[in-house]
C-alpha cells in the first residue's frame, strides 16, 4: 500500500498502529530512520496490514502526518513518548487521540513499564522473534532481519489495544487510561535553552554574575552541538560548564586548570569558550528564581515510607500499577509541604483520579487525621 492508501484505510477503520526506529547515539537529536505502520484488514479475522516506511528515502509523509493529527483516528503506540516527540518534530505535525498500550497495561492490572514482547505474549498468547533491536537503523540497505523485526513491532499492536480496551471497559478504567495517554501527546525533544539552564546541576549554587556566564555557555554549547550534530555532553560536560561559570577564566592558561576540559577540546573550542565567558561577563546578572528549597529533616524518609505504604496498598486493592499513581520523589514533596504547612505541590498524585483514589487520604494521613495500621496481614487506614 502507498502512504496515501494507508492514510485512507486508517480513516476508514478509525485506527492506526505506529512505531519508529531511530538512532540517537552520537547525535544532537535522534534521527528518524524507519516508520512502521499497521491498519486493520477488511477481513476482521485477518492479520493487520503492515507497511514499513523509509523516511531516509525522501518520501512525502504528509498524508500520514495528517492522520496523526486527526482526532477521529486513534493512534496506537507502545511506550510511544519518544516516538511522539520524534514524529512531531520530524514530520511537523501534532499527534492526537493516542492510545499507548504500555500505559494502558498498568490500568489493566498488568505490570507497569511492560515491554511489548512480554505484553503481547501475556495478553494475546503470541510469541515474537525479536532479534534486531540494537542494530544500525541509519545504514542502508536494511537487512531482511531488520525489516522483519520492524514489521513484528506493529503486526499485533492494534489487536493488543483492542483487547486492553475491552478489559479496561469491563473494569471501568478505560477513561483513566485515555486521560493518562493524553498527557504524552504534546511531548517534545526540542531542547529549550532556558529549560536546559534551569536543570544544570548546582546552577543555583552560583551567584547572579556567575549564572549569567553559565547562561552564555549553555547557549554556546547548544549551538555548537546542533551545528556539529553532536551530543551536548561531548561538546562540554555539565560539571565543566558550572566550574567555568564559577571561575570565569580569561585566558587559555587558566582555562586549562578546569577539570573536564581535554586538550583536544581546548584546541578545537578553547577560543569559543573564552568568547562565551566574555559575553557572560557583559550580560546582566541572573538572580536565582523561586524560594529556596526546604531543608531536609531526618523524619522525612520515614514519613515518605509511610506514604508509600498507603499508596502501594491502594494500588494492590485497585489492581493498578503503583508506578501509575506516584513516584517516590512526588511523595517526598508532599511530605515536605505538609510538614512545613506549604501549599500543595503540583504533583500528579494529588490531581484527577489519583487524588480520588488515594491523594486526599494521603494528605489526611500525613496531617495526622488518619492512622495506618495492619490487620489480618492487610494495611488498614482509620
Amino acid at each position: 500500500m502507498t502512504i496515501a492508501e494507508i492514510a485512507s484505510r486508517a480513516r476508514e477503520t478509525g485506527r492506526l498502529g505506529i512505531d519508529t526506529e531511530f538512532m540517537g547515539e552520537g547525535r544532537y537529536r535522534s534521527l528518524l530512520c524507519l516508520v512502521q505502520v499497521a491498519v486493520l484488514d477488511e477481513d476482521p479475522d485477518a492479520p493487520s496490514i503492515v507497511e514499513v516506511i523509509d523516511p531516509l528515502d525522501g518520501i512525502d509523509p504528509s498524508p500520514l502526518a495528517a492522520v496523526l493529527a486527526d482526532p477521529a483516528v486513534e493512534i496506537i503506540m507502545h511506550a510511544g513518548r519518544q516516538d511522539i516527540a520524534l514524529l512531531r518534530r520530524t514530520w511537523q505535525t501534532e499527534i492526537t487521540n493516542v492510545f499507548d498500550t504500555q500505559v494502558a497495561a498498568g490500568f489493566a492490572g498488568l505490570r507497569a513499564q511492560a515491554g511489548y514482547e512480554s505484553l503481547i505474549r501475556e495478553v494475546l498468547g503470541v510469541k515474537l522473534h525479536k532479534s534486531a533491536s540494537f542494530t544500525r537503523w541509519d545504514a542502508r540497505p536494511l537487512s531482511e532481519e531488520q525489516v522483519s523485526y520492524a514489521r513484528e513491532d506493529v503486526l499485533h499492536l492494534i489487536q493488543l489495544a483492542i483487547e486492553l480496551q475491552r478489559r479496561l471497559a469491563d473494569s471501568g478504567r478505560l477513561e483513566w487510561a485515555r486521560e493518562e495517554c493524553r498527557l504524552i501527546e504534546t511531548v517534545s525533544d526540542v531542547r529549550d535553552v532556558q529549560g536546559v539552564f534551569a536543570k544544570l546541576p548546582r546552577v543555583n549554587s552560583l551567584d547572579a554574575s556567575q549564572r549569567a556566564v553559565a547562561m552564555e555557555l549553555t547557549i554556546w554549547r547548544e549551538e555548537a552541538a546542533r551545528e556539529g550534530d553532536r551530543p551536548v555532553q561531548s561538546v562540554l560536560g555539565d560539571a565543566a560548564l558550572i566550574e567555568l561559570a564559577k571561575r570565569r577564566p580569561k585566558d587559555k592558561e587558566r582555562l586549562l586548570q578546569i577539570r573536564g576540559l581535554t586538550e583536544a577540546a581546548m584546541h578545537r573550542r578553547g577560543g569559543q569558550i573564552l568568547d562565551a565567558i566574555a559575553r557572560g561577563r557583559q550580560r546582566a546578572p541572573i538572580p536565582s528564581e523561586g524560594e529556596a528549597p526546604p531543608q531536609p529533616d531526618p523524619l522525612d524518609a520515614a514519613l515518605t515510607a509511610l506514604a508509600e505504604a498507603l499508596v502501594r496498598a491502594r494500588a494492590l486493592e485497585s489492581r493498578l500499577a503503583y508506578e501509575l499513581i506516584a513516584a517516590k520523589a512526588d511523595l517526598g514533596r508532599i511530605v515536605v509541604a505538609v510538614r512545613d504547612g506549604r501549599s500543595e505541590p503540583a504533583v500528579r498524585t494529588l490531581a484527577g483520579w489519583r487524588r480520588e483514589l488515594v491523594g486526599e487520604e494521603l494528605l489526611e494521613l500525613l496531617s495526622g487525621r488518619r492512622r495506618l495500621g495492619v490487620e489480618g496481614g492487610r494495611v488498614v487506614v482509620e
